[in-house]
């Protein structure tokens, strides 16, 4: 189910973006921003590293599996999907486990939407069978 009208602020929007590109879109956006606040240490800039490219990863490969010419190439890409939103939500724990962060509201939701792609592509894969 798409949004009619397009939205380029997930935070303007109260209920969730039904339109999965671009909530996986706002998904990375948010990581970006959540990761440039983090402190600057040797450790951080590796786990910022792997969480930047896996969230980015859950987008881009979304994007491939709907121009996917077979539901065999499009059920891999969804697979796809599913395996970096599980490693975006491992990296997100690191991150927000090992930070003294005063406040990591903004970590657990980011956390909490990693988990639900992780069912929503799931739910994807079984309908596509």
């Amino acid at each position: 189910m798409k949004n009619s009208k397009q939205h380029t602020d997930y935070e303007e929007i109260p209920n969730k973006i039904y339109d999965l590109e671009e909530r996986t879109f706002q998904f990375t956006k948010r990581v970006i921003e959540f990761c440039k606040k983090l402190p600057r240490t040797i450790e951080n800039r590796e786990l910022i590293s792997q969480e930047v490219r896996a969230s980015g990863s859950v987008g881009a490969n979304y994007i491939e599996a709907n121009e996917s010419l077979s539901k065999k190439d499009f059920k891999m890409r969804i697979k796809i999907c599913r395996k970096e939103s599980k490693e975006s939500r491992y990296w997100l724990r690191l991150i927000v486990e090992t930070n003294k962060l005063t406040d990591d509201s903004e970590g657990k939701f980011l956390i909490q939407e990693s988990s639900e792609f992780i069912k929503i592509f799931n739910s994807i894969l079984i309908k596509s069978e």
